[in-house]
């Protein structure tokens, strides 16, 4: 089963977009911020498919876990969605090279189709 990594400092955005993707066959990891998801991504034997990144964040924001992500070997090549409510977004896409990404409130259709094509489909 695919392995969806959230990250995102609000717990509220969390849990519903765990819920959702749960409910589409996707197993769901969560953290606060970038410093958590790096020590959830260093865990032995955690895998993830594809990480659902917040841009901004307390203690690490979404550029820097994206600079620390992309310059550790063992997850670089995990793909990126980014979620902000920024306007500048696909400006930000292009400067981090993430794979992906959508305007907050996030929209669980689309959601759902990007999250599809960057991972493995679920059984």
């Amino acid at each position: 089963m695919p392995v969806v990594l959230i990250v995102d400092d609000d717990a509220d955005t969390r849990v519903a977009l765990a819920d959702l993707l749960e409910d589409a066959g996707y197993d769901v990891l969560c953290a606060a911020n970038g410093r958590e998801a790096l020590v959830r991504l260093s865990v032995s034997g955690v895998h993830c498919d594809l990480i659902l990144l917040d841009l901004l964040m307390p203690v690490m924001n979404g550029w820097d876990f994206r600079q620390r992500q992309r310059a550790t070997p063992e997850i670089a090549n995990i793909p990126v969605l980014l979620m902000s409510a920024g306007a500048h977004l696909a400006v930000v896409r292009d400067e981090l090279k993430a794979d992906g990404s959508m305007t907050k409130p996030v929209d669980e259709l689309d959601l759902l189709k990007l999250v599809k094509r960057h991972s493995r489909e679920p059984n």
